[in-house]
């Protein structure tokens, strides 16, 4: 079992910066690929950035390519979401989700979940 939890979120204006972080209960560096998705009201939870075991391989939902980067720090069992020049429509809850599967837009593949953080941009 894998507890995550989340933090960073907040309110920014558009235009400015947030970095989230997931810190798990447990080492996840050897077995578990991490991924953000994002749920914004009235819509579908999304797929937003997902990063490999040994942090290799990442990937990107095509929103946020080249203003969101992932990454991860195994000796602490984090994850940062670095986000940059948002936007009003990345406002959202954010949730980190842990998977043993290279899988990474497919939310199903995913084990764990965090409780989520809000981010709110204004315009």
């Amino acid at each position: 079992q894998v507890q995550l939890v989340e933090s960073g979120g907040g309110l920014v204006q558009a235009g400015g910066s947030l970095r989230l972080s997931c810190v798990a209960s447990r080492r996840t560096s050897s077995s578990y690929a991490m991924g953000w998705f994002r749920q914004a009201p009235g819509k579908e939870r999304e797929f937003v950035a997902a990063i490999s075991w040994g942090g290799g391989r990442t990937s990107y939902a095509d929103s946020v390519k080249g203003r969101f980067t992932i990454s991860r720090n195994n000796a602490q069992n984090t994850v940062l979401l670095q986000m940059n020049s948002l936007k009003p429509e990345d406002t959202a809850v954010y949730y980190c989700a842990a998977t043993a599967r290279w899988a990474p837009m497919v939310e199903g593949q995913y084990d764990y979940w965090g409780q989520g953080t809000q981010v709110t941009v204004s315009s």
